[in-house]
């Protein structure tokens, strides 16, 4: 069954995110703030609250990221390609797989440099890794490699991506970049298989800073499955109808693998007395008392990457104003290996006046939080759907 897709992990390139770069490189708002630096931005979803009882706000936390610098080396990467060879996978979608994996291949090796590390597992029944994780070069004997795959057997998806973990770990010192680029039509029967048994292994790849990105091939992929472990382990997620467009994919995905520019993003958001933390929306993280915390593997050169929560709002008077929560980031940069920390503050101001309060508010806040809310809706009846509840 096709699943349809979630909003809040996709990556979004922001013209915004690069205008705000360049201001603070001329020099102008927000003094003081070194552009090579990931820069948070809290917003409410409405600037003015409504004066009284105590309510629920929404906060918006924006990790807006420098682009990669030109002048100094980038980190070193890890990367394991892991290919689907299972039955469900023969005719068109292997051959496709094979020519977008050779494409892949022949573009990672020609930018990655001798220092970068490259592995290829396949699996069907069986998982087998036909290139062990080495330096990144010999082109023509990994594509003879992988034009002899041939599809065939069950699916062990879980055992595939845990293999190609595997291969990263071989080479899993802090300053690499890894990533495992899977690529499949999403359909899992052999070991564990359910959307959360590989949320459960992204969750757990994540801890080891390995970010899976999950390739979905064909219609009738489980698209759940794929961008469930794509979620918990903070990487992306795509959907190919034909095989024309992996090269491309691949082309894009591998970009961004080259251009990180924050590693091992940790945000702690720290609430005021008497502001109550309600829930994260559409992201894993951790509630303790008055202190929220989640974790962003990696952030790309002009990204944009966001998280929303829930909170309560105290009860308050017309005329008064706030402080909700301080937000810090803290990160390594990967070009210094040195720990950076950026901070973002969010403050209240209520009213009394409705048509003020209304007029406050912020359209794309709401936006994203709805969005969210729809697919964890959707999230929740596939899970009912798969377990045989129709009707809820």
């Amino acid at each position: 069954m096709t699943h349809s897709k979630r909003y809040q992990h996709r990556t979004i390139i922001s013209f915004f995110t690069v205008l705000i770069v360049f201001i603070l490189m001329a020099g102008g708002v927000q003094a003081g703030i070194e552009p090579s630096k990931v820069i948070c931005r809290v917003e409410t979803d409405r600037a003015i609250l409504p004066a009284g009882d105590s309510q629920n706000v929404v906060l918006k936390i924006t990790l807006d990221a420098p682009p990669s610098p030109a002048h100094i080396k980038r980190p070193l990467v890890n990367l394991a390609l892991v290919l689907d060879q299972s039955g469900s996978m023969s005719g068109t979608k292997i051959q496709q797989a094979k020519a977008a994996a050779i494409e892949a291949a022949i573009e990672a090796l020609t930018r990655l440099g001798l220092q970068d590390i490259f592995s290829v597992v396949v699996y069907d029944t069986n998982v087998h890794t036909i290139v062990p994780a080495q330096r990144a070069g010999n082109i023509q004997s990994i594509i003879n490699t992988i034009q002899q795959i041939r599809a065939g057997g069950s699916t062990a998806l879980f055992g595939g991506v845990s293999q190609g973990a595997s291969e990263i770990r071989k080479k899993l010192e802090s300053d690499y970049v890894h990533r495992i680029i899977l690529l499949s039509d999403g359909l899992a029967n052999v070991g564990p298989r359910m959307p959360e048994d590989l949320g459960r292994l992204g969750a757990a790849l994540i801890k080891e800073n390995i970010s899976v990105t999950t390739v979905g091939v064909g219609t009738d992929y489980n698209e759940d499955l794929m961008t469930r472990l794509a979620q918990k382990s903070d990487g992306n997620t795509y959907f190919v109808e034909s095989g024309f467009d992996l090269p491309r994919i691949f082309a894009a995905e591998l970009g961004d693998v080259l251009n990180v520019v924050a590693k091992k993003v940790k945000v702690t958001i720290t609430l005021s007395d008497n502001v109550e933390a309600i829930n994260i929306i559409g992201r894993e993280g951790r509630i303790r008392e008055n202190q929220i915390e989640f974790y962003m593997n990696q952030l790309y050169g002009d990204q944009e990457k966001y998280a929303l929560v829930e909170v309560n709002i105290p009860k308050s008077t017309s005329g008064s104003r706030i402080k909700i929560a301080q937000v810090d980031v803290t990160y390594e940069n990967p070009f210094s290996r040195k720990p950076e920390k950026s901070t973002g503050i969010s403050y209240a101001s209520f009213s009394s006046d409705s048509g003020k309060v209304a007029r406050s508010t912020n359209i794309e806040v709401i936006r994203e939080y709805q969005l969210n809310l729809n697919a964890l809706a959707q999230e929740k009846a596939i899970e009912l759907s798969d377990q045989g509840k129709k009707k809820e």
